[in-house]
């Protein structure tokens, strides 16, 4: 098997890098600041569709979801451009997941090769996210089991709205009186 490109390379050093685990899910502004210093290139060069060669390998590809669905989370945090990249990555995570690229990748990274299609604001890849994320946890429920959790999170907010209500304001959509009840719940939003 071929190696990735050197960039994809450190793209997946960083962010599996034991050191950042705590930051995946968390508002960390000198963690964004850091993506942007030492990927805002690559983030750019993705949503211009210039890494054609990264998704060539398991590991390239892997590398090229995090940059469109992970990176674009953290460097336009409350702004449209958090998503601007949803479909593409979504795409991409299908593509390689029909070719076996999923597979290929340890059990943990396979997490965020799935993380696009939960993030979708359609019922069809949110019900596959959960069939991946339900196969993984197979493999080590007690590893897994809180992924899955927040998958089928994903997917009833998507069952009961169609979207994610907590993107409605940054993207200028405007709420439904279900939405805001749901909104105001204490936990909600991801």
């Amino acid at each position: 098997m071929t190696c990735p490109p050197p960039d994809a390379q450190a793209v997946l050093a960083f962010w599996f890098d034991p050191a950042h685990h705590d930051e995946w899910y968390a508002s960390n502004p000198a963690f964004d600041a850091l993506i942007r210093e030492r990927f805002m290139a690559q983030v750019d060069l993705a949503a211009a569709d210039k890494l054609t060669d990264w998704p060539d390998t398991p590991s390239g590809w892997l590398a090229l979801l995090i940059v469109l669905d992970q990176f674009s989370r953290n460097l336009y945090r409350h702004d449209p451009r958090a998503w601007a990249q949803d479909v593409r990555a979504q795409q991409l995570a299908l593509s390689g997941i029909e070719e076996g690229f999923d597979r290929q990748l340890p059990a943990f990274q396979r997490v965020f090769a799935y993380m696009p299609l939960e993030h979708a604001e359609d019922i069809g890849l949110q019900q596959r996210s959960v069939a991946l994320f339900e196969a993984l946890c197979r493999e080590a429920p007690d590893r897994f089991r809180s992924f899955l959790d927040y998958a089928r999170r994903h997917e009833a907010v998507i069952a009961c709205f169609g979207r994610f209500p907590h993107r409605n304001a940054v993207l200028g959509r405007v709420s439904t009186p279900d939405e805001l009840a749901y909104l105001a719940e204490r936990g909600t939003g991801f």
